[in-house]
């Protein structure tokens, strides 16, 4: 396994591939908490993880990009493999809701299922989980943080609700 760390408007995100495809991107939290296995090897010029790289600077540019362009493995049950392909089909500055996807995967009553998936993918950004939201279009969570989910909407210039949790943190006491 090769693996490099990215700097990115976010914070540090890290970038796990194998010869073949990218196996995981972690976010910050994420690269905060856990460390790379002894045995992988940093490389930043694995063709890759390079690619991922570049994709990632041309995204946080501003850019609209096709993440599809980068081949992705990512690791998980027949269900959650599921829901991950209908995250790659969301298109850039595009959101869908987790029924959306329910519906898709072939569990119309299964939002609830969907979000524990959608909150498992283990290559972020890349497979556009933030571009996931609640049925009325507000944030429901993100396991990179609300903040960082903020963030990558924006740069999309994808308008979101405030979340009724959220709403309730923002009142004074």
């Amino acid at each position: 396994m090769y693996h490099a760390l990215y700097a990115s408007p976010v914070g540090k995100l890290r970038i796990v591939a194998d010869d073949i495809a990218l196996k995981q991107l972690w976010l910050p939290n994420e690269v905060e908490r856990r460390a790379p296995d002894a045995d992988w090897i940093e490389s930043v010029t694995h063709p890759i993880i390079a690619s991922v790289m570049h994709i990632l600077t041309e995204y946080f540019a501003g850019n609209a990009v096709d993440f599809n362009t980068i081949p992705c493995e990512p690791e998980g049950s027949e269900f959650q493999q599921a829901v991950w392909q209908q995250l790659r089909d969301i298109g850039y500055a595009d959101v869908v809701n987790y029924g959306t996807i329910a519906t898709a995967v072939g569990r119309p009553r299964g939002a609830q299922a969907v979000g524990g998936a959608v909150g498992a993918n283990p290559i972020a950004i890349i497979l556009p989980c933030h571009r996931v939201l609640g049925k009325d279009g507000s944030l429901t969570g993100y396991a990179g943080g609300l903040d960082v989910k903020k963030a990558l909407l924006a740069l999309e210039g994808i308008p979101y609700k405030e979340s009724y949790q959220e709403k309730i943190l923002e009142l004074p006491l």
